[in-house]
């Protein structure tokens, strides 16, 4: 159990039976030692985000999520299918759940899955990832104060903001938190 002033953006902590990441919380010292933490949380089965007040010697219960390595197969309208790295289990993420991890998929791509209660949650992605570039303008120069950048299509069809000097074919590594270009694959 977490003491109220222990709770933390990005801990996950269960409250009611559900599990919930906590997005932002701020401590605050009132009269007489009296603490409290006003939180906002996001729920991570529906997604919904509340704000929760906890006070004074309250507790809190943080959250195990069981972590399990997969690889991604196919997606079916707004369904992710994916199966664990022994060939055991094949189980279903909606697009909910997978979220902006979804331009990053690629058929057989290593993921990890978080679950709650025999429940596939989450879907975590390594924060770079290789891309092949499949399709991008070539790079104009001309005068400017800041370097230039240009769209590039990667593989999986999202497109990513790139250098000038990012060509057709290249392996780019792209920062899967955000879709920023990070830069070139070695």
């Amino acid at each position: 159990m977490l003491k109220i002033t222990e709770v933390k953006p990005n801990l996950l902590i269960e409250l009611e039976g559900r599990p919930y990441q906590v997005l932002n919380a701020a401590h605050q010292m009132l009269g007489r030692g009296y603490g409290m933490t006003r939180a906002k949380l996001r729920d991570l089965k529906s997604g919904a985000i509340i704000e929760r007040v906890f006070k004074g010697n309250e507790t809190v219960k943080e959250v195990l999520l069981e972590k399990i390595k997969a690889f991604y197969l196919w997606q079916k309208e707004k369904e992710f299918h994916f199966v664990d790295v022994q060939g055991e289990k094949e189980f279903v993420l909606f697009e909910e759940r997978v979220g902006f991890s979804k331009n990053f998929l690629k058929e057989g791509e290593r993921v990890e899955i978080l679950f709650f209660q025999d429940e596939p949650l989450l879907l975590n992605l390594p924060v770079k990832m290789a891309f092949k570039v499949v399709e991008t303008e070539p790079g104009i120069r001309g005068d400017r104060e800041t370097p230039g950048t240009k769209k590039a299509k990667i593989e999986t069809g999202f497109e990513v903001r790139v250098p000038l000097f990012v060509k057709e074919g290249e392996i780019i590594l792209v920062d899967t938190r955000d879709g920023s270009y990070v830069g070139r694959a070695k």
